[in-house]
């Protein structure tokens, strides 16, 4: 039976792997003395791998594996007329009792925080960056004006 070939890419990116979770720098040269490949090839798929997002260039020549999640299972969650609580997470249900509801929701309670602000801040910079464009565009207008008024 023939031994499966791998490609360069995949090839690179094992070793990218290998070496992050031995917690070692992962740079050009070093995947060139682990695979044995040429600078040139290695750049190559370096840049595929960042393009495709399976790996973060973190600085100038070093690079870690992209954390990749599976997709979002969709969830909810149903009050019972008894005072269970079902969680539904795709296929899988939870059935908690109050305080155990009560417990989760405390658990979670950073999560929605967070959340929170991560919504906060996007939106206090689309509002700062309409106000940059607004004060540029009356900057404009004041300099245009200010020009025709010493004619």
């Amino acid at each position: 039976m023939a031994a499966i070939q791998r490609t360069t890419k995949q090839q690179i990116l094992d070793a990218v792997q290998d070496m992050h979770n031995a917690q070692q720098m992962v740079t050009r040269e070093a995947l060139r003395e682990l695979t044995g490949l040429t600078l040139t090839i290695i750049d190559d798929r370096l840049a595929t791998l960042v393009d495709d997002g399976l790996l973060i260039r973190k600085s100038r020549g070093v690079f870690v594996p992209a954390v990749i999640h599976p997709p979002a299972r969709p969830i909810s969650k149903t009050v019972m007329p008894d005072g269970l609580v079902k969680i539904e997470i795709g296929d899988e249900v939870l059935t908690l009792t109050p305080r155990e509801d009560r417990t989760l929701a405390g658990v979670q309670a950073g999560a929605a925080l967070q959340f929170i602000g991560i919504d906060t801040e996007q939106t206090i910079v689309q509002v700062v960056a309409d106000l940059r464009l607004k004060i540029h565009e009356l900057e404009a207008r004041q300099k245009a004006t200010s020009s025709a008024l010493d004619e």
